[in-house]
């Protein structure tokens, strides 16, 4: 039987695959439809409390795990469609948000009793996006079914009744929409020579690298290449000492220190410029970064992050793309520009009131959760750049920074 390994699995996959590079499946459903107990059943674990008093689940629920044969997931258990509630009904809309993240949608429904209206309005939702969706009829151990929807599988989460079954079906429809791809691509090969440059600041987290960087590093290793890890200041000598590196990748904020002291004819990217391309956005981000050219005063500019670190007094985001912003501009006054910021989950339902919006590398959010912002304010108007390459663009190095990729 397929299904969620346990205490003999690989620590590999299921301790450092993030967050945004797991398959999202988020379970909706009404209340005591059963979500809790299901999610319980696919987990083999007590993660969710299960109770018979409406709404229990009030907020997200989130369990990391590994399907397989698939391999690693986030499974996400929401509040009941139908909870009427004035806390509920703001828990309710908040949880719809997560129909945009998800790669599968597990729809739970009560098979001992007929669909309600709040069902088959979500049921209208979901069938009108793209999602791909499972119907499963929870309580088949009763009685007599009611449930008049059109049911992809029945299941007893609390007999265990065909759980295994539903986790082969959840694997196969997740690993047929599966996309093998690399972040670096055709970047580099095998045996090449990676510098990666990160600046060790106020910034930085004490004692450890950020996710972009771990992960960089960890695919050339994988990819059979070398990886080199310096700061700023070390460029010059680790090229002194070393010939033939193949590609060095930076972090945004130094792009122009970098950009200086390595030679032209070794290929320069930052992280974020990668990640971009990773994550299938980069030609509508650097479309984007022209209007950087158009500001006036008075403009907003949305800077949205998609994690929620504490922001030190040099924050990339809130403090230095603005600084470098005004700069290009040349609107100095504190007035002549308006900032908003954005961080982790939270992305404004209205972006009509900006001018542009700067975003992160988007390392902690997936795939879909990108694009879905992207649309967003595509079907808007604004346009939408990230870190890397806005940065790149306003230090006049851009062409540059986009060169290694031209090929992917």
């Amino acid at each position: 039987m397929q299904g969620i390994s346990g205490s003999s699995m690989s620590g590999l996959n299921m301790n450092t695959t993030p967050v945004g590079e797991r398959a999202s499946i988020v379970i909706f459903g009404c209340c005591n439809a059963g979500k809790s107990s299901l999610i319980n059943a696919i987990t083999s674990q007590n993660i969710a409390i299960v109770s018979d008093i409406r709404g229990t689940t009030t907020d997200p629920v989130k369990k990391t795990m590994e399907l397989l044969p698939f391999g690693p997931v986030v499974i996400t258990d929401t509040p009941g469609l139908d909870d009427k509630s004035t806390l509920g009904t703001l828990r309710v809309e908040k949880s719809l948000d997560y129909i945009n993240q998800a790669d599968l949608i597990l729809f739970v429904v009560d098979a001992s009793r007929e669909a309600t209206s709040d069902e088959l309005t979500f049921l209208d939702k979901i069938k009108s996006s793209d999602k791909k969706y499972l119907i499963v009829g929870n309580k088949c151990d009763c009685e007599i079914i009611k449930n008049d929807l059109k049911v992809d599988i029945y299941v007893s989460a609390l007999k265990d009744i065909n759980i295994g079954k539903l986790k082969n079906m959840i694997s196969d429809i997740l690993s047929a929409g599966k996309k093998e791809k690399t972040i670096l691509g055709n970047m580099m090969k095998e045996k090449d020579i990676i510098l990666l440059v990160t600046p060790i600041d106020a910034s930085a987290p004490k004692g450890r690298l950020i996710l972009p960087q771990q992960q960089v590093i960890r695919e050339v290793l994988d990819r059979h290449g070398i990886a080199i890890e310096v700061q700023v200041n070390e460029i010059k000598d680790v090229l002194g000492r070393i010939g033939n590196i193949s590609l060095v990748i930076c972090d945004s904020q130094v792009f122009k220190e970098v950009d200086e002291a390595v030679p032209e004819d070794i290929p320069l990217t930052s992280f974020s410029i990668v990640f971009a391309n990773y994550k299938g956005a980069l030609q509508s981000l650097y479309s984007a970064a022209k209007v950087l050219d158009t500001l006036k005063k008075g403009d907003r500019i949305l800077i949205s992050e998609g994690c929620t670190h504490h922001r030190q007094c040099e924050d990339i985001g809130s403090v230095k793309i603005p600084k470098l912003v005004r700069k290009h501009t040349g609107l100095l006054n504190k007035d002549d520009l308006i900032f908003e910021f954005s961080s982790g989950g939270e992305f404004p339902k209205d972006v009509s009131m900006y001018k542009m919006i700067i975003h992160c590398g988007a390392c902690m959010l997936n795939e879909n959760q990108m694009k879905t912002r992207m649309k967003f304010a595509r079907e808007r108007e604004i346009p939408m750049t990230n870190y890397g390459i806005a940065i790149a663009y306003m230090n006049g190095i851009l062409k540059r920074a986009m060169q290694p990729l031209k090929n992917i």
